[in-house]
């Protein structure tokens, strides 16, 4: 099924109950007055967390919500029954939005969170709200409000610790494996993720969420290959591992390599380019003791001092432990 991370969806609350005119008639009581009873309250629409949610793939086709308006008011001082709520849940990490100037009304980030995103019109009064010592046959009553009708847009910015990037087949679906319980489709050809997969890793009693979205290429910003589409879901992240095959790398080349993943995050958002970042070379179990030596002489010459590095293998689990315990130590400090 598709996985869907963004829609634009109608709410329109329910509108209110009106007030009811209505006199007393019993026997033997000839003037009863004044006993119309009031409209109920229209409907509310809430955005509700779902955990059982990963996607909004529930509203590809739906798109529009309703809530139910408020009953009229009776006679014999009846009150009209109040419209019912209309609940639209969603996964965590989903970002309500205005599609009117963009703003941002909630951050969907919590277990059991609840928002009111449109609120129900409010009862009529009943004519006899408006008996009086010197009105004592009112015939006025008010009529419900309208609900509030809203355009909003649902984004979904997947809740992770850690994110991985890189080039198409650079090996991270086969480190978040690694790392975690995640259960990712890997192969030997480009765009094996199509959508960003979730695991979670736990070292004894700490534990962080890991984000493996799809590989970016040269020209991702300008929409070649899968676009950047997918940045969006490291936004969250506290810390991206920018995995590299070490295969790949030739003389001078290292810094060219990784300036296509940071040109394009750039592009992307400056906060998301401005995260931490550690570059994980895998695929050391394909070289041979001798040329990782040197590799790691010409990757000290071409990085900067405080930048943070890893040779691993993602496939034999080289350098997995080291890699899991110190990411565990940075985001518990």
């Amino acid at each position: 099924m598709k996985f869907v991370d963004s829609v634009i969806i109608h709410v329109s609350a329910g509108n209110g109950g009106n007030g009811c005119i209505s006199f007393r008639r019993e026997k033997f009581i000839p003037k009863g007055g004044p006993d119309g009873g009031d409209g109920g309250d229209g409907g509310n629409i809430w955005i509700i967390s779902d955990l059982n949610m990963n996607s909004l793939t529930d509203y590809r086709i739906k798109k529009i919500f309703y809530a139910e308006n408020g009953k009229n008011g009776f006679n014999s001082n009846r009150s009209g029954k109040k419209g019912k709520d209309t609940f639209i849940r969603v996964p965590l990490g989903t970002r309500v939005l205005n599609t009117e100037n963009k703003s941002i009304i909630s951050d969907i980030i919590y277990k059991k969170q609840k928002i009111l995103i449109a609120k129900g019109g409010w009862h009529g009064l009943g004519n006899s709200r408006f008996k009086s010592s010197t009105n004592r046959t009112p015939r006025k009553k008010t009529n419900g409000t309208l609900g509030e009708r809203k355009i909003i847009k649902l984004e979904l910015i997947l809740i992770a610790d850690v994110g991985t990037l890189g080039l198409p087949n650079s090996g991270k679906s086969t480190l978040t494996q690694a790392l975690s319980n995640a259960k990712t489709k890997i192969n030997n050809y480009p765009f094996t993720t199509l959508k960003p997969v979730l695991g979670t890793v736990k070292i004894k009693k700490k534990t962080f969420i890991i984000a493996d979205i799809p590989g970016i290429i040269k020209g991702a910003s300008s929409g070649i290959g899968l676009g950047i589409q997918f940045l969006k879901h490291l936004s969250r992240c506290r810390l991206l591992l920018h995995i590299i095959d070490i295969t790949t790398i030739k003389k001078k080349n290292i810094n060219k390599i990784r300036l296509i993943i940071l040109k394009e995050l750039k592009n992307f958002n400056e906060s998301v380019f401005n995260i931490p970042r550690w570059l994980v070379f895998n695929k050391i179990d394909s070289l041979k003791k001798k040329k990782i030596i040197k590799l790691i002489i010409y990757i000290k010459k071409k990085i900067k001092k405080n930048q943070r590095y890893y040779l691993i293998s993602a496939k034999k689990k080289i350098g997995i432990k080291k890699l899991s315990k110190d990411i565990i130590e940075y985001l518990y400090k």
